[in-house]
């Protein structure tokens, strides 16, 4: 049974890396029907990291970003964010509905509801690879939408979690749209007994 991520093999973080690249690109093909323009992914990075250090990595406790959140349940519980930076908030607001903001402030209800549904597309595509790679049964609750400083989102779901798993698996890339490139973070905390779990079902794990 693993007891942190410390334990994890090259072999099994390799696996969980082909995870990230086989989900995120999933998402790109999902924004790109949504959108109704070509978005493409660059490789992305997958890593395992503590929680300080995912903030930083994502740019800083005191950074204000977007989230949308769900929890996971069934065969692997723990949460997923999907953290929406303003340049990503943007090409979509202006691909979608012809406007853009300066802040988040400038979010209304249309265009909050707009970024519900691409972090819901983002995480959903994730999650439904990785269910169909592993044949696990993934449910999901219906996502949260938030605008706080980076910290702040994630201190409550770390909070519930935080006693089982110190660590977070973190994936960034660049989602390439209309020429523009723009960042994109997704922050995937299993509990322990879920990444066991999930490691045994893809047949990298003997314990």
């Amino acid at each position: 049974m693993i007891k942190n991520y410390d334990q994890l093999t090259s072999l099994e973080i390799d696996t969980l890396r082909e995870i990230g690249s086989i989900g995120t690109g999933n998402a790109a093909t999902a924004l790109s029907q949504m959108m109704s323009r070509e978005v493409r992914i660059t490789l992305p990075e997958v890593r395992i990291m503590g929680y300080n250090e995912a903030i930083e990595w994502i740019g800083g406790p005191e950074e204000v970003t977007a989230g949308v959140l769900v929890k996971m349940s069934g065969d692997v519980g723990g949460i997923m964010l999907s953290v929406q930076k303003l340049e990503l908030v943007n090409v979509v607001l202006e691909t979608m509905l012809g406007t853009s903001i300066s802040s988040y402030e400038g979010l209304g209800e249309l265009e909050r509801s707009a970024m519900v549904e691409i972090g819901n597309i983002m995480i959903s595509t994730f999650i439904n690879a990785l269910s169909g790679l592993a044949d696990l049964n993934i449910k999901l609750t219906v996502p949260a939408f938030a605008v706080d400083m980076q910290g702040a989102i994630l201190a409550v779901p770390m909070a519930e979690y935080g006693g089982m798993s110190d660590y977070l698996m973190a994936i960034g890339g660049n989602f390439v749209c209309q020429g523009k490139v723009v960042p994109c973070h997704v922050i995937l905390s299993p509990d322990l007994r879920s990444l066991d779990f999930l490691l045994r079902k893809l047949g990298v794990s003997d314990d």
